[in-house]
């Protein structure tokens, strides 16, 4: 995804904290760890999921148990993304039968991804609770869904976008919010 840069909304720090608090919150509103799951969205969510582990564990001195899910086959639209979507991987080695989990994301907008996610993890058991944890929340549901944490409300317009990047995958660990660049258009510069 290729976008025209706009502003920066968050720096490396500014995650940093927004992650901290989001951990506080994690751990004040289910009164500790104990039968604590955390499940990062691949991808980026996977990134922010670690990011908050390390942040509870700082706090806390437990290492809460995490996954990843990918919700690529479980996407409402999977037929528009081509013959070959790039599918990641789903690990859960773990039992998350009457655990509480916080699936963890970068950007929640239309709340399809998290619907998608939950349907994935009601294929593995029935977890006690489900809460959702994102970095970014930019409103524009298209979905009865809210994030229980959220790192920083961001109003946007529908034609603008969100880019969360992390070190793991763009070298550097940041928010911007730009504008898609036509790929034609940025042919033809």
């Amino acid at each position: 995804m290729q976008i025209r840069e706009k502003a920066q909304i968050l720096d490396a720090a500014d995650m940093d904290r927004a992650m901290a608090r989001i951990a506080h919150e994690v751990i004040e509103r289910n009164h500790g760890t104990d039968d604590l799951l955390l499940i990062g969205i691949q991808r980026r969510g996977v990134s922010l999921a670690r990011d908050l582990q390390a942040a509870i564990s700082r706090i806390d001195g437990t290492e809460v148990t995490l996954g990843t899910l990918d919700i690529t086959f479980y996407r409402d639209d999977l037929s528009t993304l081509g013959p070959a979507p790039a599918v990641g991987s789903t690990e859960l080695p773990f039992d998350i039968n009457d655990k509480t989990v916080v699936l963890v994301d970068d950007v929640l907008y239309t709340g399809r991804t998290v619907r998608a996610a939950m349907n994935e993890l009601m294929d593995y058991g029935r977890a006690r609770a489900i809460q959702l944890a994102v970095l970014i929340d930019r409103g524009h549901r298209e979905l009865p869904i809210r994030a229980d944490f959220v790192g920083k409300n961001v109003p946007t317009s529908s034609r603008e976008v969100i880019k969360v990047m992390v070190e793991e995958f763009d070298d550097v660990k940041k928010v911007v919010v730009g504008d898609l660049i036509d790929d034609e258009a940025s042919d033809e510069a």
